[in-house]
């Protein structure tokens, strides 16, 4: 078994990324993998699956101890989850692929991605919405979760949909927990959504590594050399995400993933460089448009409640008023309708001028 110091650099990387935002270790750790150091598809999907394994608590443990997780939605996630993700070990195995089986593996790895990438998008259009800004999350403050009611059916549902899809390719925990979480359970806050899902990929990525283990291609030193650098740097992203928003990150991610979709889906590079910076500049011209409707919504209220000065008390602080007094300041303010909020501000200006 051998140690390499490139790959301990690039789990660093992904590690900090899935503390972070929840999501983007097998999105990210797989494409990096085969594409960068030319691991076998099989090889890659087993390796990193294992990997999560341990990375994953790193972080899941930071956000228990903030208490910034649902245990309740852990549950029902993971009655899905688990089965769905031994199975999907299993299923890509037994798949009639046959000498075409790297290919349909890259084939699946890139479809997955793309989910993963539009999952990004949604959850950055959500999380403006919700929060009225257009960069997205506010900095995550720990707080007990919310009461919520689990609704167990979608709830396990969503969990085997993620599982089978991690089982079988290693993405996809993160990315689609955190979308549909955040439809099912809008009053869940951003950082209470990174912590469950956290928690939950723990036992799912479990039963996904006994599957790989048992019927998949793993390699130990590979593994290793990725949890040298993935553990810690998953710990001081959970730290980070506990503080400070990762919407930006996200919308980057959704690039990146987007340009490993489709070069994974056998897009030449031209096509991915080209998909890329499209998405770049769209991305970035939206993210403007909505910068800007926000910030007209909120000063429009701060414009409307700025007190208005009664035309009364205008006309009483001119030259000449109704009183034939020229300048004469010693009005009693109780008299004054600006300052006695029982005074109705619409009367006649004549009862407004100052009493003798």
């Amino acid at each position: 078994m051998s140690i390499d110091p490139a790959l301990i650099v690039g789990g660093l990387l992904v590690g900090f990324i899935v503390g972070l935002t929840g999501m983007g270790g097998g999105a990210l750790m797989t494409p990096m993998l085969i594409f960068v150091f030319r691991v076998d598809p099989l090889v890659a999907v087993s390796s990193d699956v294992v990997a999560s394994l341990f990375m994953k608590p790193a972080g899941a443990f930071v956000h228990l101890r903030r208490k910034t997780v649902n245990l309740k939605l852990v549950l029902w996630l993971c009655v899905g989850s688990v089965p769905a993700a031994f199975s999907g070990a299993l299923l890509i195995k037994v798949l009639p692929f046959g000498d075409s089986f790297d290919t349909a593996l890259l084939r699946v790895l890139g479809v997955a991605l793309l989910i993963a990438s539009a999952g990004l998008v949604v959850r950055a259009v959500l999380q403006m919405v919700r929060s009225r800004s257009a960069f997205g999350e506010g900095p995550a403050r720990p707080s007990a979760p919310r009461e919520l009611v689990v609704r167990p059916l979608p709830t396990a549902l969503l969990g085997a949909l993620a599982g089978l899809l991690v089982g079988m390719t290693s993405v996809g925990a993160g990315s689609i927990v955190i979308v549909v979480l955040l439809l099912l359970y809008p009053a869940l806050k951003a950082s209470q959504l990174v912590g469950t899902d956290l928690v939950q990929a723990v036992p799912l990525v479990a039963a996904a590594s006994l599957g790989h283990i048992l019927y998949g291609d793993f390699s130990l030193g590979l593994t290793t050399s990725l949890l040298i650098g993935a553990i810690p740097g998953a710990w001081f992203g959970a730290h980070v995400s506990s503080r400070a928003p990762g919407g930006i990150i996200r919308r980057a991610l959704a690039i990146l993933l987007l340009a490993s979709a489709l070069k994974l889906l056998g897009a030449s590079l031209p096509v991915v460089l080209g998909a890329a910076a499209a998405a770049l500049v769209l991305g970035n011209l939206t993210w403007f448009l909505v910068k800007r409707r926000f910030a007209a919504g909120s000063a429009a209220p701060v414009a409307d409640s700025v007190p208005q000065e009664p035309a009364g008390v205008r006309a009483d602080s001119a030259p000449g008023a109704s009183d034939g007094s020229a300048g004469d300041t010693t009005d009693d303010p109780a008299d004054d309708p600006a300052e006695d909020p029982a005074e109705d501000p619409a009367e006649d200006p004549a009862e407004t001028s100052p009493r003798r």
